[in-house]
């Protein structure tokens, strides 16, 4: 990765790609998208989790990906296969990585330090996708200033059901969490 700045870019689409599939994983090489996500999270069964970790790391080494900004979407923490994860997209140093269901500032920070060994253009960004993460916005967003975090991403799938509310194609229902994270932001 060229350290690039990648702050103030406007990302219109991201694609996620199960770490797991190497076909969508080079095929995602020539789709006209913003950023693309090696996703080892929800796409990838448990099974096949340390196979796509190790597919991710490749995929990072190997580029191609142009202009668009790579990303890994590890497990979170707290699952077993969460340190794993963050260890290696911290050797394979894409642009950032996701760290999904983030819900306070010490989560941040948790994440801020599981990526100490990744070089400095390696960037923090986080999924936020329950009410709780929605009421703990200001801290989340505030933890920018101590930390790696470039980006908050709004989950919209998991808030709507945490939210106990119906999916509609306009999403209306998430944009009073939508405001809320922009001025966080």
């Amino acid at each position: 990765m060229d350290g690039r700045d990648i702050s103030a870019r406007p990302l219109r689409s991201l694609l996620y790609v199960p770490a797991s599939n190497a076909r969508a994983i080079d095929k995602a090489r020539s789709l006209p998208c913003d950023a693309v996500f090696l996703d080892l999270e929800d796409a990838v069964a448990p099974e096949a989790k340390d196979a796509a970790r190790q597919a991710a790391v490749e995929a990072v080494r190997q580029g191609g990906f142009g202009e668009r900004i790579l990303l890994i979407r590890c497990n979170g923490l707290d699952t077993p296969w969460g340190a794993q994860d963050w260890a290696a997209a911290s050797a394979a140093a894409p642009d950032g990585v996701l760290a999904p269901k983030v819900g306070s500032a010490e989560e941040v920070q948790a994440y801020d330090r599981a990526l100490a060994a990744a070089p400095a253009h390696t960037r923090l960004w986080v999924m936020i996708e329950t009410a709780s993460a929605i009421m703990n916005l200001k801290e989340i967003g505030a933890a920018s200033k101590t930390t790696r975090l470039q980006a908050l991403v709004v989950g919209t799938n998991d808030l709507t059901l945490d939210l106990r509310g119906r999916k509609r194609a306009d999403r209306a229902p998430l944009l009073p969490a939508q405001g809320l994270r922009v001025s966080a932001a």
